[in-house]
């Protein structure tokens, strides 16, 4: 059954295929976070350690929160892999095993990429798609990679 909600058919599949970008970059900074939790080397290897871990984590439940939005718009979410890396802004780096800063950089360069589309979503989605629940949802995981962002720069100061 389809959500009577106030937003219309259109918008919410476009809601839905905006949300399965954000969803895709989310799992591939996921990704990207578990490989430098577990590859991460040198003098901070425990605080980085524990760090990417917290990063991973939060990264997973906003992965879950935003399947969950997806399903509210009355849409399946995406659920492979290839799905995932076709939709996703943020690329990988297959073999690639960076340095403890240039890791951090990779890091903070994505998580500033991911607030930029964040940004520029929200206004799409408050103002074109009518649709100010998913606006402030966005809002919410915006602020989070700005913080995360914010703390991955104090590392490269």
């Amino acid at each position: 059954m389809k959500p009577n909600i106030g937003i219309s058919e259109k918008n919410l599949k476009h809601g839905a295929a905006l949300l399965s970008i954000i969803v895709s970059n989310e799992m591939t900074l996921y990704i990207k976070t578990r490989k430098a939790h577990w590859n991460i080397t040198g003098e901070s290897f425990m605080e980085l350690h524990k760090l990417f871990e917290s990063q991973y984590k939060q990264l997973e439940e906003a992965i879950d929160e935003i399947a969950e939005r997806i399903g509210k718009l009355g849409h399946k979410t995406i659920g492979t892999m290839n799905e995932f890396i076709k939709l996703s802004l943020i690329k990988e780096h297959p073999g690639k095993y960076e340095s403890t800063k240039d890791t951090l950089k990779e890091l903070l360069k994505d998580h500033e990429s991911v607030i930029v589309h964040l940004r520029e979503s929200i206004v799409e989605m408050g103002g074109k798609n009518n649709d100010a629940g998913t606006a402030d949802f966005l809002t919410g995981l915006m602020e989070q990679h700005e913080t995360t962002a914010w703390i991955l720069r104090r590392y490269l100061k």
